[in-house]
């Protein structure tokens, strides 16, 4: 099998509506954008496809390197493929969250190859796993506590925060949280990069005394030696690695200072499939965790297909909590199941919503 073509198709992205923040008013949300469609096509007559949120960026990277070193490959070659981009990126420093869509592609055309879903081509572990409620930033704690009884009431039995950013509060929140739900609701926080080493502590000795199962990336991730002195500081595991460059090498650092009770894995930060699985194995070779970050399709294949991992990430982005632009559904119990396949499950998921009329002369049938 030979790749024959490689493009990106631009599909204007209508602003996300409610808008929402993250932390101290930083914008999570969209306004209208231009995103992007990589597909990826072969002499087999097996079509690839991954999806990138910045698709005018995609095009340069695919215009200006990723066509010419594609095209006449083997795109069974995966490993070898991916090494390829690694070296492009020493010359072009790729966006990380761009120099993932070629080996999602890939795995795409592997899976399809195969007629089997991706988490399985992956070795697959389980069919169904539970989701987390994951939050975006709210007003005030009641408003929180609003939000995390619809939660329960949908069935979910984990909840994350994405709050104020503002230590003390956050502290607070975590304890009436922990409060409001009771003992048995697991509860974990995300900082997104928000504090110091001093607040990290604080909101730490926090988030511990409230029984919160991790504490993920509360200050940049740039600095190993600081979360280490972090570690050496608070109880509450740590949940590290979401957006550090460098794939599984620069989580081998976190694994190498003792620092890091779980791994994060993605296939859109973490240099795709193929990143993901090795950071998952990894982690799985010390006895860590290797937790999946973000929704969607490509992130519930990883859900079923890494042992170490324990959740779904599901996304909670309004009030009143609706499902509204979910791609992978929660059940009343609160769980997600396996991607329906082959391949990803695009033109699965397309078939129930519709396709991007954009790709519509890449589609069969």
């Amino acid at each position: 099998m030979k790749i024959t073509n490689i493009e990106v198709i631009l599909v204007d992205r209508p602003a996300v509506n409610p808008p929402f923040v993250w932390r101290k008013n930083i914008p999570g949300s969209d306004g209208a954008s231009v995103g992007g469609w990589l597909v990826i096509e072969t002499d087999a007559g097996i079509t690839g496809f991954a999806t990138a949120a910045r698709g005018v960026i995609l095009k340069d990277y695919v215009d200006r390197r990723f066509r010419s070193e594609m095209i006449g490959q083997d795109p069974l070659m995966r490993e070898h493929l991916w090494e390829r981009v690694w070296e492009l990126d020493r010359i072009e420093r790729f966006a990380p969250n761009m120099a993932h869509v070629i080996d999602v592609a890939l795995w795409d055309i592997a899976a399809k190859a195969a007629n089997l879903p991706v988490y399985k081509l992956l070795g697959g572990y389980r069919e169904s796993i539970p989701a987390y409620a994951s939050t975006v930033t709210y007003s005030s704690i009641p408003e929180f506590l609003d939000i995390a009884s619809q939660c329960l009431d949908r069935g979910y039995k984990a909840i994350k925060l994405h709050a104020f950013g503002d230590a003390k509060k956050d502290a607070e929140l975590s304890l009436k949280l922990r409060a409001h739900v009771g003992p048995d609701i697991a509860l974990m926080y995300d900082g997104s990069a928000g504090f110091d080493l001093m607040d990290a502590v604080y909101l730490g000795h926090a988030l511990d005394e409230a029984g919160f199962l991790w504490y993920e990336e509360p200050m940049r991730e740039f600095s190993v030696t600081a979360y280490k002195w972090l570690g050496e500081r608070v109880r509450i595991p740590l949940l590290l690695g979401e957006v550090t460059e460098g794939a599984h090498m620069s989580a081998g650092d976190f694994v190498a200072t003792g620092v890091a009770s779980a791994l994060r894995v993605s296939t859109f930060l973490r240099g795709g499939f193929t990143g993901a699985m090795r950071i998952a194995h990894l982690a799985d070779t010390f006895h860590l965790r290797a937790e999946v970050h973000g929704f969607g399709l490509e992130q519930a294949h990883l859900c079923m297909a890494i042992k170490n991992n324990t959740y779904y990430e599901s996304l909670i982005k309004d009030n009143p909590f609706t499902e509204l632009g979910q791609d992978v559904p929660v059940d009343k119990n609160g769980m997600i199941h396996a991607p329906k396949g082959p391949g990803i499950g695009y033109e699965s998921l397309w078939a129930e919503k519709g396709a991007p009329k954009e790709l519509a002369k890449f589609l069969k049938g």
